[in-house]
Formats: structure tokens, C-alpha cells, sequence
């Protein structure tokens, strides 16, 4: 069985569509999903289709590329979710120095900002990183992240950011990314970290796995990840499946 750490199912992209796409995720092994929701548009979908669905949970964060958007009451909404029982994390959240919505002052408080909210409610933090890394490590560093730990979403960075992350109680998140063919870093990622440490996720509907690239992503995609990582780690699928599934429920807190 699969489990795809990371799903937007309340993107706009899967509207029409969206049972389908479960089921066609259940076809293929993925039995459990987070839905991530991010924004005052995103986090109520996110609960819904956690409610509707046994073995689908959900996130709740505020994107960095809003945050000049968030206000003390979105954050005392998060909190308020945080004790739902299909709620698993607090993120996405972290910084995005690709758009310029947000200052990067900004961003940065509002990423302090929910880590001390993770620790408060005690639930693991999700990390959305792009073009940031040197100052998301020093955050977490600072505001001691590694109380709550977390998975760093969609890595992207090099072997030796990931082994920073482990020390600091992060899970290293793969994607599509990791079967590119011109994508190296995220191979060497791969066949580096532990295997206790590892996850794998689609970020569906973005960054859909070779041969569908450029494609509309989906749950059912994760298994091309978990074959790939499988090959470079030179284990079994089914071994890879066993030990990623596991870490998953471990850090959701899922029995």
C-alpha cells in the first residue's frame, strides 16, 4: 500500500473529477492521502474530503506566498482546526523567494509564527521551500523545529541540506522530480537517505512524474515515484511501499 503524503484534491484542477481520481489512486495502491490546505479557499476543502473519505486526512497551513494575506484571526482559525481529528499537520508553510507577493520579512514571521503554533498544538510541521533553503534551515534551527519535526515537502535541495534536515527530526518528501531524467539531485537525495527517514508524495496537480510531465498530476502517479526511488535505493517495491507507508503513520500519528 502507498500513501501520498502531499494531495491538493481541493485545487480548482480536480472539480470535476475528483472521485474518479480517488478511485483511480485506490487502483493503483494509494490508500491513504493528506490533502493540504493552505488559504481561507483551501483549508475547508481540504477537511471536507478528509471527512468524506476514511483513509484521506488533511493539513492546515498558511502558504508563504500569502502571507502577507494571513491575519492573527486566520491563525487562531488554524489553531481552532489543528484539534480536528482528521487533521494530521499544520502547512504548508515556510518561504517561496520565486514570487515577489509577500515581502520576505513578512514571510519569515508568519513562518515563525506557525511553528510555535505545530508546537503548541503539538503536530508536525509541512515545509514548502523554494529558492529559500539557507534561510529556512536557520528558522527551523532557531525556533527549534525539531520539537514537532515534519517533512520537508518536495525536496529539492542537496544531499548534504537533506542530512541537516534529519538532525533536526525532518522527513525527506520525494515527487515527481526524482524520475526526470536530467534531475540528478533528487536521485543522489534518494539513495542517500535513510530509509526510515523517507517519503513520497505527487503534490498533485503540479510536478507530474515522468512520462506524464507537463500532465495534470494525480494520486495514482505516487507509485511512479515509489518505483523509481525503489530502483535507485536498489530495494523491492513492495519493500519501499512497507517502510514509507509506516514513517507516514508514524508521523501523522495514524494507527
Amino acid at each position: 500500500m502507498l500513501f501520498d503524503t502531499h494531495v491538493h484534491l481541493n485545487a480548482d484542477q480536480f472539480e470535476d473529477d475528483m472521485e474518479e481520481v480517488i478511485d483511480r489512486a485506490k487502483q493503483a495502491g494509494v490508500d491513504y492521502m493528506v490533502v493540504v490546505g493552505f488559504d481561507r479557499v483551501t483549508i475547508p476543502k481540504a477537511i471536507s474530503i478528509a471527512e468524506s473519505h476514511e483513509n484521506i486526512y488533511a493539513a492546515v497551513g498558511w502558504h508563504p506566498v500569502d502571507a502577507i494575506d494571513m491575519t492573527e484571526d486566520d491563525l487562531k482559525w488554524i489553531e481552532e482546526l489543528a484539534a480536528h481529528p482528521k487533521v494530521v499537520a499544520i502547512g504548508e508553510m515556510g518561504l517561496d523567494y520565486h514570487w515577489d507577493k509577500s515581502p520576505k520579512e513578512i514571510q519569515k514571521e508568519v513562518f515563525r509564527k506557525q511553528i510555535a503554533l505545530a508546537k503548541k498544538v503539538k503536530l508536525p510541521i509541512i515545509i514548502h521551500n523554494r529558492e529559500a533553503t539557507e534561510d529556512i534551515v536557520e528558522i527551523l534551527q532557531e525556533e527549534n523545529a525539531q520539537e514537532v519535526g515534519g517533512i520537508m515537502h518536495c525536496f529539492s535541495s542537496t544531499p548534504e541540506i537533506a542530512e541537516q534536515c534529519l538532525e533536526m527530526n525532518f522527513y525527506i518528501s520525494l515527487g515527481g522530480p526524482v524520475t526526470f531524467k536530467n534531475a540528478k539531485e533528487p536521485k543522489e537525495v534518494a539513495k542517500v537517505v535513510p530509509i526510515n527517514k523517507l517519503l513520497i508524495e505527487t503534490d498533485c496537480p503540479y510536478l507530474a512524474p515522468h512520462p506524464y510531465r507537463g500532465k495534470r498530476n494525480e494520486p495514482a502517479y505516487v507509485k511512479l515515484v515509489a518505483e523509481k526511488i525503489a530502483e535507485l535505493k536498489e530495494m523491492s517495491l513492495e519493500e519501499l511501499e512497507e517502510h514509507t507507508t509506516k514513517n507516514a503513520k508514524k508521523l501523522f500519528g495514524i494507527n
